[in-house]
């Protein structure tokens, strides 16, 4: 990167409107730029915008990540700053950051952010969001943007299933839950590679799969990507985020499944 401070930025606010520049516009007026992971979060999908965070951080060479998935702007909801070994994060209190803090190295401290008087209350990412950023990226200690709180007392999302069941091969199986599907209509799940090969799903060998849209189980092959099965066939192999996931080359595995984040796949050595 080069000398301009930058800070990372991901939001549910879409490209049709001007809330993307408009927090741009904030940002760029204290001198600092936005590397933008993505707008195109569902609208108040906290979930998704967090897997999306938190599969993304490590790989941006930046101080300071700003994310708004915001569902309970101008509620009671606070607006924080997270300090991690790895980096600081700004937004809202609901559980959007956690994921993030764990992949920069854990929360060290937390800061509650102060809101100015007459600040409106439906656009937090412009008017209280943005700017606390723009203070980080540009030097600003964190302590002097609000009171520093217990980091206890954050909101966490509910866990996600990944679970082994029955672990004495080879009646072990894996039960895992949707995450995530991209734009491809791949299906990744909250299960790891490890998990995997902990129940014997490894490449070259096939796995029975099981979900509540399937009458019957599955048996699809296990891979290291796309390529390792034929055009139009369904593959279960390790994402590049180090995640179990389903791929139909040159097709779309969620709509061939019937997937959609939160429900639950039982995977088995076939």
């Amino acid at each position: 990167m080069d000398a301009v401070p930058h800070v990372s930025f991901l939001t549910d606010y879409g490209l049709a409107d001007g809330f993307v520049a408009a927090c741009h516009g904030v940002l760029l007026r204290r001198g600092v730029r936005a590397l933008d992971i993505t707008h195109l979060i569902d609208p108040g999908d906290v979930r998704r915008g967090a897997a999306v965070l938190a599969q993304t951080v490590r790989y941006l060479p930046v101080p300071v990540h700003l994310a708004v998935v915001d569902p309970g702007v101008g509620t009671s909801r606070r607006g924080i700053v997270l300090v991690t070994p790895g980096g600081l994060l700004v937004g809202p209190d609901n559980g959007l950051l956690a994921p993030a803090t764990a992949v920069l190295g854990g929360v060290r401290a937390a800061v509650a952010l102060v809101a100015r008087p007459g600040v409106p209350a439906t656009f937090h990412g412009r008017d209280v969001f943005a700017p606390a950023a723009a203070e980080l990226a540009t030097g600003t200690s964190p302590e002097t943007l609000g009171e520093r709180v217990d980091p206890a007392g954050l909101v966490q999302l509910p866990p996600v299933l990944a679970r082994v069941r029955a672990a004495d091969a080879p009646a072990a199986e894996l039960e895992a839950e949707v995450v995530l599907v991209d734009r491809f209509g791949n299906v990744q799940l909250a299960a790891t590679g490890d998990l995997l090969a902990d129940v014997g799903l490894v490449p070259g060998g096939r796995a029975e799969v099981l979900t509540s849209a399937a009458g019957a189980p599955l048996r699809i092959p296990v891979g290291v990507t796309f390529g390792s099965v034929g055009t139009g066939e369904l593959v279960l192999y390790v994402d590049s985020a180090g995640m179990a996931a389903f791929a139909v080359r040159d097709g779309a595995a969620a709509s061939r499944l019937g997937l959609a984040p939160g429900d639950v796949v039982t995977l088995r050595a076939s």
